[in-house]
């Protein structure tokens, strides 16, 4: 079994991390976290090259995770992986999604848009919802999603 091998089957779940500068990276998703300002974050684990040195003096390269946070833009999941287990912090914590009631000059418009709780594209009626009903109103044909706050970019996958 190659060292890369070893790591995959002994961490995860894995996901493709772009960087700042465009380069790829998979790395161990260790968490999820919503900041104060509403984004969404992967707390997560590169394995990059570390030298270790033996008591004798002899060294050698092995892999040292080292933690990063990822924007969650900018982390791709990979298919067969599972990520049900990771901690998600504030994706429950209260009613964080509003829902406008839209005037509908077609038939075929949507009746409703989901934003962010502080949206200030918010101006008719709306409810606050909690982040489960959000992440579901996104595949309902009737839901628009708000084209200034975004809220699908930082709602969990």
């Amino acid at each position: 079994m190659s060292v890369e091998e070893e790591w995959r089957s002994k961490a995860g779940p894995w996901a493709r991390a772009t960087m700042p500068d465009g380069q790829k990276l998979d790395v161990v998703v260790t968490a999820r976290h919503r900041s104060r300002d509403g984004r969404w974050w992967y707390e997560c684990e590169a394995i990059l090259p570390a030298r270790h040195e033996a008591a004798d003096g002899a060294t050698k390269m092995m892999g040292a995770p080292t933690p990063i946070s990822v924007e969650s833009e900018r982390i791709a999941e990979i298919p067969g992986e599972d990520y049900s287990l990771v901690s998600t912090d504030g994706a429950i914590a209260g009613r964080q999604w509003a829902i406008e009631r839209l005037h509908q000059y077609t038939e075929d418009a949507p009746s409703r848009r989901l934003h962010r709780r502080d949206c200030w594209q918010v101006r008719n009626e709306h409810t606050l919802i909690p982040t489960r009903e959000a992440v579901e109103s996104q595949a309902h044909p009737d839901i628009a999603t708000c084209d200034v706050c975004r809220p699908d970019k930082a709602l969990p996958r």
